[in-house]
């Protein structure tokens, strides 16, 4: 009897919690949101993407894949993507596994001539477990494979630096990063995909992000993004021939 009680008593707690994490209000700053019934977050910019129209000459639309760093720049310089084919399909807190699961709802559906994937930083911080530089690195070729078979550019950029995380300390990003880094500008190179170096950019001399770039170490101020425009568009350029 005792220990059916306790039993049933476990199975009412299990059911609570996860009774509570079904009713929590969508909230798009809220990291780990909707992961039990849709882990990868197709929901998240499926509306939005049902409503924007297939790109038609002279439109080069370019899409802009990743985590919170992303999402963050619309938001934090939203002049930089007005008047402009820019599309960001950025979501806070995702890791690569998460990314590659949407990345023909949210890149190669919505037809764009390049797509720029900047992603990493999380999965070194274990957003959703543990797992090795090679395995994050291989989610990144991944999207980059799928990108150049449904004839999109790919560009593959550097993991921004980071000394450290705040919401998860002693991951060692500082010496992890460099090394993720290095993995993408060799497969880069050998696979005919851009690489676009952000970390040099923005390095303080000690693997981070001083804080006028950065207000947290790893998320950017609108002077941070503003060093990553001029590298973005100049790429741009070079690959569409066009500014």
């Amino acid at each position: 009897m005792f220990q059916s009680y306790h039993s049933r008593l476990l199975i009412a707690i299990v059911l609570g919690v996860f009774l509570d994490s079904c009713e929590q209000p969508k909230d798009r700053n809220y990291h780990y949101r909707n992961t039990l019934l849709d882990w990868a977050q197709l929901q998240y910019y499926k509306e939005s993407n049902t409503t924007l129209e297939t790109p038609a000459p002279p439109e080069n639309r370019i899409v802009f894949m990743g985590n919170s760093i992303t999402e963050g720049w619309s938001q934090t310089r939203p002049e930089f993507f007005a008047q402009k084919p820019y599309i960001n399909r950025g979501i806070g807190g995702q890791t690569t596994p998460q990314m590659l699961i949407r990345f023909r709802q949210d890149v190669v559906d919505l037809q764009p001539k390049v797509v720029f994937i900047l992603a990493g930083t999380n999965d070194i911080a274990g957003n959703t477990g543990p797992t090795s530089l090679k395995e994050i690195a291989d989610n990144l070729k991944s999207m980059c494979e799928i990108a150049k078979a449904n004839g999109i550019k790919a560009v593959l950029c550097s993991v921004l630096p980071a000394e450290d995380y705040p919401w998860e300390p002693g991951k060692d990003p500082k010496h992890k990063i460099p090394a993720l880094n290095s993995l993408l500008k060799e497969y880069a190179a050998t696979n005919g995909v851009y690489y676009l170096d952000y970390f040099t950019a923005l390095n303080n001399g000690r693997n981070g992000i001083d804080a006028f770039n950065s207000y947290d170490g790893v998320h950017l101020t609108a002077a941070g993004y503003q060093v990553l425009e001029p590298l973005v568009e100049s790429v741009i350029e070079e690959l569409l021939g066009q500014p």
